[in-house]
């Protein structure tokens, strides 16, 4: 279910019951792209199931998902086009358009080509654990993030988060762990770092499939390069990449993890949702520990 987190914790005014969550989003369901519209955003229901609720709760852990359409125009076909329109002009009437005309001769080449483009969907499966006062949110990149959470504070009042930061920042921390090739307790290093000079040379170094607990590796840290992602399990139940920004990726749970359920891993939603949601609420704790606790928030 998840394969991304970015964590963030929810300030102690918001509460919603699931059926108020589910009637603040209903006036935000994704609706696809029309013919001349670049991007569409809203909420669809997280089983994929056709007119379900947009909300679901499993062992109290409620989860959404938020659909992303775009059309995406290449730049260089408009630039073309609108060169062909104004050499067009140029040639029947003498006259060369100016900027704000060219500009214009653009848009119009845009809106023309749009229904004709091919569009694009993503969703980013969004987890709240209300309890917990924390939300994960299954993105790739701080920006799909930002743009979950713009999303998340549009459609539920009073709703208000930020970023979880730790007291030793993950780049810190890595560093450690790799000069003293002691992880912290309940972790091991796997076999998969970058590393990035910081100097003006920003000079890369990547390690895969390959052994980090090296004379090598420790050198090129003491030497000034800093860990930017390094793999890691923990409790030998989950791997995953932690980032310098706080960020995990490459989530994945580990065949143990599934040795009690009843049907293995194609349990369907329920099953899954219990297992993500399980394994995180003990990892996630567990990472914060490791990087120092969690920074108050001002």
């Amino acid at each position: 279910m998840f394969k991304n987190v970015i964590m963030y914790r929810i300030g102690p005014d918001w509460s919603a019951t699931v059926a108020q969550i589910e009637e603040s989003l209903d006036s935000a369901r994704f609706v696809p792209c029309g013919a001349s519209q670049e991007k569409a955003i809203g909420w669809v229901e997280p089983r994929g199931e056709a007119n379900g609720p947009l909300v679901e709760s499993v062992g109290g852990q409620i989860i959404l998902k938020l659909m992303i359409e775009t059309r995406a125009l290449p730049g260089s076909v408009i630039t073309r086009k609108a060169a062909e329109r104004i050499a067009h002009i140029e040639a029947t009437t003498g006259r060369k358009p100016g900027k704000k005309e060219s500009r214009e001769i653009k848009d119009d080449i845009k809106l023309e080509l749009l229904p004709l483009a091919f569009s694009k969907e993503s969703s980013v499966a969004v987890w709240i654990d209300a309890e917990a006062r924390l939300l994960v949110i299954d993105a790739g990149s701080q920006a799909r993030a930002d743009e979950v959470v713009t999303m998340l504070v549009k459609s539920l009042a009073g709703l208000a988060v930020a970023l979880i930061d730790t007291k030793v920042s993950p780049t810190a921390a890595m560093s450690e762990w790799l000069i003293t090739q002691e992880p912290p307790a309940g972790f091991t290093v796997d076999r998969e770092c970058e590393l990035k000079a910081a100097d003006e040379s920003k000079a890369v170094v990547r390690y895969t499939r390959h052994p980090l607990d090296t004379d090598e590796v420790r050198e090129y840290v003491e030497a000034g390069k800093l860990p930017t992602r390094l793999a890691l399990t923990w409790d030998s139940r989950v791997s995953f990449v932690l980032t310098e920004g706080l960020q995990i990726k490459k989530l994945a749970f580990l065949e143990v993890v599934f040795e009690k359920t009843s049907a293995g891993k194609d349990d369907g939603f329920d099953a899954d949702t219990a297992i993500a949601t399980g394994e995180l609420r003990k990892l996630l704790p567990d990472l914060l520990e490791a990087l120092g606790g969690e920074m108050a928030v001002a």
